[in-house]
């Protein structure tokens, strides 16, 4: 089980780059992408430092790849200039680790310290692989060959609130639960007063209402920093959009294609959120609103109970290649009634990442989250390119509020 689900990862890593030349891998210098090779590199570095080293074996599969790989002595900006091993070679290395890993689980039953770090392991590759579709997506490389359906579900839009009643609730990860990052940890109460909250996320219709409004323009809507942002750039629009005599296009990859009305808006930043939320006078949930919309009353870790993600729930392992209408697998509905709060895009919540209550670095990974509790904004739910095995209602993800490229929509609160 644990050696089939990195094989797995291994084999979708790969899936993201095999049809891109040499001259492709050798990506520009940009603050949101790193160099492929690069990055092919620092995930098996990571199996090595963290399953191999960590249970005591020190193979040397690479001699001087902590100097190369190590992603926290080693600055993004130098990436692109150290002496990375060709791309063949830092495939032998990734195989020579994988393998080293499966002589280490050997056949008979793991110990929970083994099941622990394979499978940190594998959910970091997991990451990796949805941050490896950004970068085709930043770079206008055609979409990856991942053997995915092409029929996606459609049903329209959802539109409208539910109610969500006032309460203590338990934000966190409990105790019994079987993996979870350190900032999980652990379930803790919060009152909650009661709130309204959509159904759906926002749609690419609702959203193109307030670019036509010219919401880009109008700094009454923007935050402080979120206005110097957008100054900065000259935004007009999202990110990937483009505007014709017929309407709005998105950028989908290497092409261009007509912009999908009840699809959720995704690849907005924190701050054009937010604005958007000040246009239609509503605002984003808090982390602890959203997670009580998601999983109170529920009898297990996803809005619609314990079944384990699968296709007929959730628009996630990159089956579509892309988002989905909203108000499509009515299945995943929580029990107040919100859909879609695993899969499709990541929502943005209002809340800065912090760590919850008693947190302590008694983790293998101690930088996964400690050097960025306050600079980033939490993120919930999954996307279209998150495996499934990662997501669940009580993972937390984080990035900077200033971000675009990565797969995140969001959905609204009346105020």
């Amino acid at each position: 089980m644990l050696i089939d689900q990195a094989r797995d990862a291994r084999a979708r890593t790969l899936a993201l780059l095999d049809d891109l030349d040499d001259e492709q891998l050798e990506v520009p210098r940009l603050s949101n992408v790193n160099p492929p090779r690069w990055e092919l590199g620092h995930i098996a570095f990571f199996f090595e430092v963290f399953f191999l080293r960590e249970l005591g074996h020190d193979p040397q599969l690479l001699p001087g790849a902590d100097e190369l790989f190590d992603s926290f002595h080693v600055a993004h900006d130098i990436r692109w200039s150290l002496p990375l091993p060709t791309r063949e070679k830092t495939i032998a290395y990734m195989n020579d680790v994988l393998e080293a890993f499966a002589e280490g689980l050997g056949s008979g039953e793991a110990s929970a310290q083994e099941t622990y770090l394979a499978l940190l392991c594998t959910l970091h590759e997991d990451m990796h692989g949805e941050a490896l579709t950004h970068t085709r997506q930043t770079l206008e490389y055609p979409a990856p060959r991942l053997g995915a359906s092409a029929a996606a579900p459609g049903g329209g839009d959802l539109p409208g609130d539910v109610e969500i009643p006032g309460g203590c609730h338990q934000l966190g990860a409990s105790k019994n639960t079987s993996f979870l990052f350190d900032n999980e940890k652990w379930g803790h109460p919060v009152e909650v007063p009661a709130f309204r909250i959509a159904r759906a996320p926002v749609t690419n219709v609702a959203f193109a209402a307030f670019v036509d409004d010219g919401g880009y323009g109008r700094r009454e809507f923007w935050s402080p920093e979120g206005w110097l942002i957008r100054s900065s750039t000259g935004a007009t629009h999202p990110l990937y959009w483009l505007r014709d005599e017929r309407g709005w296009l998105r950028r989908d990859f290497d092409r261009y294609v007509r912009l999908e009305p009840h699809a959720p808006i995704c690849h907005v930043s924190w701050y054009e959120a937010e604005a958007y939320c000040r246009w239609a006078r509503r605002r984003l949930p808090s982390e602890a609103e959203w997670d009580r919309a998601a999983s109170a009353e529920s009898s297990g870790g996803y809005p619609w109970g314990d079944a384990e993600p699968s296709a007929e729930l959730a628009n996630l392992d990159s089956r579509h290649l892309g988002t989905v209408d909203v108000a499509a697998f009515p299945e995943s509905d929580s029990a107040y009634g919100c859909r879609q709060m695993i899969g499709n895009v990541w929502e943005w919540t209002a809340s800065a990442f912090y760590p919850f209550p008693g947190y302590l670095v008694d983790y293998p990974y101690r930088e996964y989250s400690a050097p960025w509790f306050g600079y980033h904004k939490v993120l919930k739910g999954g996307a279209w390119a998150t495996r499934s095995r990662l997501i669940n209602n009580s993972y937390r993800n984080f990035f900077l509020p200033d971000r675009a490229d990565v797969l995140a929509g969001f959905r609204t609160c009346a105020k």
